[in-house]
Parts: C-alpha cells; sequence; structure tokens
C-alpha cells in the first residue's frame, strides 16, 4: 500500500519544474533526462555572508551514507544550521517560496566548506534501494526528491560542479541557486543527477543544501537521528 504521504510528496516534487520555469530570471540547462535550473542572484551578499559567519563557527569533517569504498571521497566540511535562528529560517522559507515545495518536506539546512583540494567525487544525492542505507535512510521520510544547492561566495579557482552524464560544469557564482529533480517520473532515483563538487584550486568555497523528501521530515524518527550522523549529499 502506497503512503498517502509519499503520494503527496512525489505529486509536489513534479510540479516543480513547472513552477520554476515561469519564474523570471530562473534557467532551464537544456537537457532531456534530468531537470537542472540555475537561478543567478538568489541569495543577496548580506545574506550569502551571514551564512559563511555560521558555517565557520560549527563546520566538522563532512560524512556520508556510502563512500563505495574509496578513500577521501569526500573531504569538505560540514555545519547543520539552526532552523531556529531567523537568518537560517529566512533563507529556508526562500527556497521553499521558489521551489513550490511544503517546508514540511524539506530536510534542515545544511553549510558546507571546501577548502583547498577538497572535493567531493561523483555520487546523487538519493539512497540506493535494497541496500541497507536505504532502509535506514528512506524508511520515514522516503527518498530525496530536490536538491537546492546555494554558492555563498566566488571562488578563485576550482570547486566547480561537475554534471558529468549531461555535459554541464558550473562555476561556483556568490548568491546563485542550483535545483535539480532526483528521481524519475516513476520514483526511481534519476542516474543523470549525477554529480560532483570538483576539488578547491584557490581560495574556499561556501554552500548551502537542502534536500526534499517523499514524506514529512519530523524529528524524533530513526531517519532524523541517522541524519544527524551522516549524508548522501
Amino acid at each position: 500500500m502506497t503512503h498517502p504521504d509519499q503520494t503527496d510528496g512525489r505529486a509536489a516534487a513534479r510540479q516543480v519544474a513547472e513552477t520554476l520555469k515561469a519564474k523570471a530570471g530562473v534557467r532551464k540547462v537544456p537537457a532531456r533526462a534530468f531537470e537542472l535550473f540555475i537561478v543567478p542572484g538568489f541569495l543577496n551578499e548580506h545574506s550569502c555572508n551571514e551564512m559563511i559567519a555560521r558555517i565557520e563557527r560549527e563546520r566538522r569533517p563532512s560524512t556520508i551514507a556510502d563512500d563505495v569504498g574509496i578513500a577521501n571521497f569526500r573531504t569538505s566540511e560540514t555545519c547543520d544550521l539552526d532552523s531556529a535562528d531567523p537568518e537560517v529560517r529566512s533563507v529556508d522559507r526562500a527556497i521553499c517560496s521558489l521551489l513550490g515545495l511544503n517546508g514540511a518536506f524539506g530536510e534542515p539546512i545544511q553549510g558546507q566548506r571546501y577548502d583547498v583540494g577538497q572535493e567531493f567525487r561523483p555520487h546523487t544525492d538519493t539512497f540506493n534501494p535494497g541496500q541497507a542505507d536505504y532502509y535506514l535512510h528512506c524508511a520515514d521520510w522516503g527518498q530525496r526528491t530536490w536538491t537546492a544547492m546555494v554558492y555563498l561566495n566566488d571562488v578563485p579557482a576550482g570547486g566547480a560542479t561537475r554534471f558529468k552524464l549531461i555535459g554541464k560544469t558550473i562555476q561556483p557564482v556568490r548568491g546563485t541557486l542550483l535545483a535539480w529533480h532526483n528521481l524519475l517520473p516513476d520514483g526511481r532515483p534519476n542516474d543523470a543527477s549525477l554529480h560532483q563538487g570538483m576539488k578547491v584550486r584557490a581560495g574556499a568555497k561556501y554552500i548551502l543544501t537542502k534536500w526534499y523528501r517523499e514524506r514529512p521530515v519530523t524529528s524524533g524518527s530513526a531517519a532524523d537521528a541517522s541524519y544527524q550522523a551522516q549524508s548522501a549529499g
């Protein structure tokens, strides 16, 4: 039997692309296999600086759900941003409004920092059906539907986000938001969403990431506990 909230979450996720296409200043990347949008100037300088300051205070080594057995698969640092913080809440609401998604389906926003030489090797933001991590991370909230990522600063060299299977590489520009759909119409993970955070060659890269799920995200669940420990992002 299909979980009623899962049906609602998937249906809402399928509407996001049309919502974004209708908004001024939003650019759709021309790719048949994958829905990817770029929104320049989504966050202003003040908001970017505020988020960077919070990441600097709270950053810790990043973790992942599955490193596919490769050492140094993800070498960034991560910050779990406080949803009760007015600045964070303002950014969260702006992302939800842009995508037209109910905030109940969104994970808390994370911040990441990449220093020189740090990277995140090619990965998807979904969990692999049939594997142990899938049952752990998706039992309560369901699969990840959309990803929203915001560059918080210009990077002097390196740090691009590369979507290899659609031949698109995007350079970090402060305030620019990327949004992409992680699933196929039938709810299976879309392998075309494979992407990587390329090595930073000079300076540092700061980003925000927010993921949306098929079912409402609630605290105190098994998924909530596992989320605190590791992420597929």
